[in-house]
């Protein structure tokens, strides 16, 4: 086992030599092999049998053969260099590629800026179309990253640009909201004007770099950005068109759908009592989420959680996988024999199509991946490119068989990077956790899911 452990930190050394340029993800049956790796299937064991790697730790394994799947798919293998046959990870076969065709949308570099906030997520996944409003939420958002990285001065240049924003396009912002929302849009651009105005004295302040001074400068100016960044999504949801409405193919009307957005608490405990999650050093007896459930892009998903959480099917609900990479739940019988909802009445599990919606499309599809489409490199609404993200878990060959299993995925961007994500177009992605998504890393296989609850939205729920 050392010298299988050894071989694989060597292999990514190696490979982390190459520049990141070069690697390349088309479809193929050793990156589907790298996938299996990462999976969210709806079974109990996500292992690979009859392989002498599956007691590595998929923190190792999964990203190596990852890399190797890059690496591959950049350098096509010829026959004879480890054979037609021959294979670097027993059980996996090697196989020719051909190397793909960059698009112009993929990052230089691995090391490239991902957006990993849950709520400028949610903001860019609305169904708007107003440039004046994206322009004002790129200049709020970038304050957020600059108080984060101690850039104040250019934290000063985007509340200016925010402000010139507000100032010059202000009719512009509210000719887009929906008519029965300009007066509140009014009320909010006011406030945000305030926020920013907030920040422009916050960040005038004397303080010593790495001083007490300075840390609460940063704590205060953090807090305005976060006001801010909330008027500036409640103005763009009010430019949602009333009624808006998100097709759904006729089949699967029988479904429940989330037209519009919810949010979900969930509380957890450990499985033990008198246990506690211990997290970067702190204790706590429980630990609580807020969820964003979002029906504009994943309906029939959405509706489906959505449904469960009003029915409470996961109170009490174990947490059945947890391996540094997902956080799952939501198989009623992990040792038994049915791992999906059944209804009432009913002997068969209700089952979801997989639904993904492409970037530039209308509507979601339905029942295939963006690879079985053609569209492999396609940018989805949704992507899973946040701490937290929500995502369904289903059986890896089979599109349409998710039911009730779910998944929150442990985001890292150095194992995840931009433009390479397998995940994006293979599962639906259906929302984000909005709050204390860090404190996921501390829940372990076992632990328990004490309620559910949706607190807000529950209306956009329809049923027939």
């Amino acid at each position: 086992m050392k010298r299988d452990c050894c071989i694989v930190l060597v292999l990514v050394s190696i490979l982390s030599l190459i520049p990141a340029d070069a690697f390349l993800v088309p479809a193929s049956p050793l990156r589907t092999q790298a996938s299996s790796l990462l999976t969210m299937e709806a079974k109990k064991d996500p292992q690979t049998p009859g392989s002498p790697w599956i007691n590595l730790p998929r923190k190792i394994l999964a990203p190596a053969t990852l890399a190797f799947a890059t690496w591959q798919s950049t350098f096509s293998f010829q026959p004879g260099f480890l054979g037609a046959s021959s294979s670097v990870f027993p059980g996996v076969e090697t196989v020719q590629s051909a190397h793909a065709a960059r698009p112009s949308n993929a990052p230089s570099s691995a090391g490239s800026r991902v957006n990993k906030d849950a709520e400028s997520l949610l903001r860019y996944g609305l169904p708007i179309n107003s440039k004046e409003a994206r322009e004002l939420q790129e200049a709020v958002e970038g304050v957020k990253e600059n108080i984060r990285g101690k850039r104040l001065n250019e934290g000063k240049k985007d509340v200016q640009r925010a402000k010139s924003i507000l100032a010059s396009k202000r009719e512009k912002l509210l000719k887009s909201v929906r008519s029965d929302g300009k007066e509140r849009a009014q009320e909010l651009l006011k406030e945000l004007e305030g926020n920013l105005d907030e920040l422009t004295a916050t960040f005038a302040e004397d303080a010593g770099r790495g001083s007490e001074q300075e840390r609460a400068k940063l704590d205060l100016a953090y807090k305005q950005q976060l006001d801010a960044s909330r008027a500036v999504t409640e103005v763009e949801e009010l430019m949602v068109p009333a009624g808006y409405t998100v097709s759904v193919p006729e089949e699967f009307s029988n479904l429940p759908q989330l037209q519009g957005r919810a949010e979900v608490d969930m509380m957890l405990k450990k499985g033990e009592a008198g246990e506690k999650f211990e997290i970067k050093g702190k204790l706590y007896d429980s630990i609580q989420v807020k969820m964003v459930i979002d029906g504009f892009n994943a309906p029939v998903t959405a509706g489906n959680f959505v449904d469960l959480v009003q029915k409470g099917f996961y109170n009490n609900r174990p947490i059945t996988r947890s391996d540094g990479f997902v956080v799952q739940y939501g198989d009623p019988e992990p040792q038994g024999e049915v791992h999906g909802y059944v209804p009432f009445g009913s002997k068969d599990v209700r089952t979801i199509p997989l639904e993904i919606f492409v970037a530039q499309d209308e509507s979601p599809m339905y029942g295939m991946t963006t690879e079985d489409d053609g569209r492999g490199y396609s940018a989805t609404r949704l992507p899973f490119q946040a701490y937290g993200a929500i995502g369904m878990a289903r059986e890896e060959y089979v599109a349409d068989s998710a039911s009730s299993q779910v998944f929150w995925l442990l985001f890292e961007s150095d194992l995840t990077p931009a433009g390479k994500n397998l995940l994006d177009g293979r599962y639906t992605c259906f929302g984000y956790t909005t709050e204390n998504a860090d404190l996921l890393a501390g829940v372990k296989e076992g632990d328990v899911i004490v309620s559910a609850k949706v607190v807000k939205g529950g209306e956009n729920l329809v049923k027939k």
